[in-house]
């Protein structure tokens, strides 16, 4: 497959680049850090900065806030400790760590109802960009308070809810993964190998009960996928947590082999996020690349070659 990596090296999109380079190739990324932090479509994700450098939004409004913003960056590979990030790390704390917003945390049942996505998202992030502080171990220590005796977590308010989220559990578990790593915190390692069970059980997209899959668009391939959960991004965290070998991850890594196109990339299946009007709900400032089943996605198809190299299967 060098066709497909060549074409990968020389995209036009400085993150494309960056992400074959370090993702892919395992190879050190020299100066294309800085050419991401400069390049258009990092530019377009911070355009909505006012003076102050905050996003004047709420930090969750999707895709243009800064909850959403952090974590992109730090997925394209954006250079850490860039004071300038700052505001938009503030307005994050700002919400999520204020009291009226902690008060609304309620167990119902036994299980705490948390949308540890946002947690999790954003924990990553700020370790990933440099960003973190001595604030960084309440969103850590939230989210280990909140998991669910399953191993993930859960928002679903309703008494008889007693399974976690594929969606509300992935980030959590990539974030603790890094926290651990990062500050050697061993009741975060054992709390994202938990966190792990819940997909490596399922095979990453399979019912217990039956085999089937468990959701048409858990088979899906997008970029970004936001919160949402698919079958690549569930790889993807695994690759990151070196258990990407587990044979359980076989019939996903299967999957992911079955959608790979003539030319050697993979493809945008679907898409979460929109370039229309500014009320909409699921705007984004940036173009992700083509979606659709027949034609490449440069941001897809990094990911799913990195998912593959990490397994040892042929890219």
């Amino acid at each position: 497959m060098s066709a497909i990596i060549d074409r990968l090296l020389a995209s036009d999109e400085p993150c494309i680049r960056y992400k074959t380079v370090v993702n892919v190739l395992g190879k050190k990324p020299g100066s294309l850090a800085e050419a991401v932090k400069n390049s258009a479509r990092v530019t377009a994700l911070l355009s909505e900065r006012d003076a102050a450098g905050e996003i004047p939004l709420h930090p969750y409004a999707k895709w243009v806030g800064a909850h959403w913003v952090l974590p992109i960056l730090a997925d394209l590979g954006y250079p850490a400790g860039d004071e300038s990030l700052v505001p938009l790390r503030e307005q994050v704390y700002g919400w999520l760590l204020a009291e009226d917003h902690l008060r609304r945390v309620k167990a119902v049942n036994g299980r705490w109802r948390r949308c540890g996505s946002q947690e999790g998202s954003a924990l990553r992030a700020l370790l990933t960009l440099g960003l973190d502080d001595d604030r960084t171990p309440r969103l850590a220590e939230g989210l280990m308070k909140w998991q669910w005796p399953d191993g993930g977590w859960n928002c679903d308010r309703r008494p008889e809810a007693a399974k976690s989220s594929f969606h509300e559990t992935l980030l959590p578990m990539r974030a603790l993964a890094l926290y651990a790593k990062r500050t050697g915190d061993r009741r975060a390692k054992e709390s994202a190998m938990r966190a792990a069970d819940v997909f490596l059980k399922r095979r990453l997209f399979k019912r217990l009960r039956d085999g089937e899959i468990m959701c048409p668009r858990f088979v899906e391939f997008h970029y970004p996928s936001y919160w949402h959960y698919d079958v690549l991004a569930g790889l993807k965290a695994l690759a990151e947590m070196g258990l990407i070998g587990d044979k359980r991850c076989a019939d996903a890594l299967d999957l992911v082999e079955s959608k790979r196109l003539a030319d050697g990339g993979f493809a945008a299946e679907a898409r979460f996020w929109h370039t229309g009007p500014r009320p909409k709900t699921g705007r984004s400032t940036v173009k992700w690349g083509v979606t659709g089943r027949t034609r490449m996605n440069e941001f897809v198809t990094v990911d799913a070659l990195y998912v593959l190299r990490a397994a040892g299967r042929a890219i």
